[in-house]
């Protein structure tokens, strides 16, 4: 590594941060002295790189000239992610590393997913919690006619892993320009064409969604003060009987945000607490 992104960030947004670069080997967050502040770094090979960061998401940029980050250089590839008995999700691109992969699981869907600056790829809590769900809900709607909108999709993961477990089409977006940058590269790396994927930057507050844009299954990733402003635009998104999985939500706002939901008429039937964020789902009330 030779470069570093790095960026001083209100403690409060630890966790938001902690989301994003979850699985990404490059990036840290420290907590500076005093409690109050975060410094979030990328590590990167390319100064061109490190660049991007700062232009999204301001920050500075400097160059390392001794290798103070020697966990970079030695660090264990990290093991695939399995999800169920339908997924793996990988960090590697090679398409010998790939193909030995489905070699080693030959029951499973294989998708590449590797970190990029500072988004992770799919280890956080509730991005995998969400994946375990879109895994039960395909084998629920196996040899059926379905589809997924994915709200606040960042890398597209979630929509991606949907279609290669079945879904005939999705439609995904996210209020991060950059997100949706990276998320076109996941779907040209897992051959994932745009006829079956919309994929759009977006802000959920003034998004009306098509007819092409609602799903029998919608997920939607935001943080919970988020999501208890959304829930009518959500709604919307939902076909009739569709399914609805809501995730990014700490779990000592989880009474308010139910609270929130109950209030436009959607029901929980599960709710899955890993660490301090809960994952849940369930539909619109009959």
């Amino acid at each position: 590594m030779s470069w570093s992104w790095n960026k001083l960030s209100a403690a409060k947004w630890e966790d938001a941060w902690s989301e994003r670069i979850a699985g990404n080997p490059n990036a840290v967050i420290t907590q500076i002295k005093g409690g109050k502040t975060i410094r979030i770094t990328v590590y990167c090979d390319r100064e061109e790189d490190a660049a991007i960061l700062k232009e999204y998401f301001g920050g500075s940029v400097r160059e390392i000239k001794t290798h103070d980050w020697v966990a970079a250089q030695n660090r264990e590839e990290r093991a695939p992610l399995k999800i169920r008995n339908s997924l793996v999700i990988t960090e590697q691109s090679s398409a010998e590393k790939l193909d030995a992969l489905r070699k080693q699981f030959p029951g499973r869907r294989i998708l590449s997913v590797p970190a990029e600056m500072a988004f992770g790829t799919g280890d956080h809590a509730t991005t995998s919690t969400c994946l375990r769900f879109i895994c039960d809900f395909a084998k629920s709607r196996k040899g059926t006619d379905w589809t997924i909108t994915d709200i606040g999709c960042g890398t597209a993961v979630l929509a991606i892993a949907a279609l290669k477990l079945g879904a005939r089409h999705a439609a995904a977006f996210d209020f991060d320009p950059m997100a949706i940058e990276v998320a076109r590269h996941n779907m040209e790396r897992n051959d994932v064409t745009v006829e079956q994927l919309d994929l759009f930057v977006g802000d959920v507050f003034e998004w009306t969604p098509a007819e092409r844009q609602k799903g029998d299954l919608v997920v939607a990733n935001l943080f919970s003060t988020i999501l208890q402003q959304a829930f009518p635009r959500i709604i919307a998104a939902m076909k009739q009987d569709a399914v609805l999985v809501i995730s990014g939500i700490l779990a000592s706002q989880w009474e308010e945000t139910k609270a929130a939901a109950e209030r436009h008429g959607l029901f929980f039937e599960r709710v899955v607490k890993r660490g301090k964020w809960v994952t849940a789902k369930g539909g619109i009330a009959k």
